[in-house]
């Protein structure tokens, strides 16, 4: 009777560790940019390389949280971007390619352009449902401030926060007016 008990709890265990974890579902640009056509939603731009450790670490840590996960697929088309690929890719109808495509190490232009020439990685291109850029984020995230940028971005808290900041700004400016020595 034991040993029965034995065998039906290992196979329910192996059973359970053979159910898939939910996972970010990663698009290609070109895929994200039809996705838009039918139901709009922030791009998130993974920029990688082949060669970075970090990258690796998040692909195998902070991209697998159950969380992060969850709001990526959420709010997001997630998109997978090789800095260093070497084919062209088609964005807002114009072409990017590699600057050095027989090299080993050259600069994709799509990946230039998101990250102002700063190529560091891992970085990350926000960009807004119209397809503009609205931050750039660099370097390894641990989970939890990961999925704190995923909901600030994805739930539009940073437009609040801007609309706080330039409200913060007038106040002070009309303060500092109205303060001033007449002459």
């Amino acid at each position: 009777m034991k040993k029965i008990i034995f065998i039906i709890l290992i196979a329910f265990s192996i059973q359970l560790s053979a159910q898939e974890a939910p996972s970010i579902n990663w698009l290609t640009i070109e895929e994200a940019q039809e996705a838009m056509k039918t139901e709009k939603k922030k791009i998130f731009i993974d920029l990688y390389t082949d060669w970075c450790g970090w990258c690796k670490k998040m692909d195998a840590s902070t991209f697998k949280d159950p969380n992060v996960v969850q709001f990526m697929n959420q709010y997001y088309y997630a998109v997978k971007f090789n800095a260093e690929q070497k084919d062209s890719v088609n964005f807002n109808n114009f072409d990017f390619y590699n600057l050095n495509p027989e090299g080993k190490r050259g600069t994709h232009l799509f990946a230039y352009s998101l990250l102002d020439g700063q190529m560091s990685y891992p970085s990350y291109a926000l960009l807004d449902e119209g397809m503009n850029r609205i931050n750039v984020i660099a370097g390894y995230k641990e989970t939890a401030p990961f999925a704190s940028i995923l909901l600030f971005f994805g739930t539009n808290q940073y437009q609040y926060y801007h609309n706080y900041v330039v409200k913060q700004i007038q106040q002070n400016a009309e303060q500092t007016t109205t303060n001033a020595p007449n002459k």
